[in-house]
């Protein structure tokens, strides 16, 4: 069976807010389509991505910034940084984890316990530069989390 993750839908509580947002993010817009006073769709798509996300009034009943974990993959994570920092959104430092290869939501100097391993997080990209060892993140308006990753080499059968 063929199935790909199309969209995501955010919830949020201004549209326009969220929309002026996710343009600044330098997402591409693709569709804003208010229908009635309690039925509008806006779609976006990140640049060179497959799913796109979605928001706008009478989507969701998940409270406004309930959306976590937002993985956007990005090749240069100090680039990728960058040009958010330049685009005006508030995006972390670059980080790691010392015990392993993904985010747990922790913050700087907290130790969490993940299967009996502690994780760590520490600043700067991973001291390899190892695929998937490095992040940052970012929230939109309303608090739903986004964590950029970079991946240099995908994991086989990705």
């Amino acid at each position: 069976m063929d199935l790909k993750l199309e969209v995501v839908v955010l919830p949020v509580s201004d549209v326009d807010r969220a929309k002026a947002f996710y343009e600044a993010l330098g997402f591409r817009l693709d569709l804003d389509r208010p229908v009635s006073e309690k039925w509008r769709a806006v779609h976006f798509t990140p640049p060179r991505s497959e799913c796109s996300v979605m928001f706008g009034t009478g989507l969701t009943a998940a409270e406004p910034g309930s959306a976590q974990g937002l993985y956007l993959v990005v090749p240069d994570i100090e680039e990728a940084r960058a040009d958010l920092a330049g685009r005006g959104i508030d995006v972390s430092e670059v980080f790691h984890d010392a015990g392993g290869l993904l985010y747990h939501g922790h913050e700087a100097g907290d130790i969490v316990h993940d299967g009996g391993q502690e994780q760590e997080r520490l600043a700067g990209p991973h001291p390899e530069r190892a695929s998937y060892g490095s992040f940052a993140t970012f929230s939109d308006p309303d608090g739903n989390g986004w964590v950029l990753q970079e991946v240099t080499q995908r994991a086989p059968g990705r």
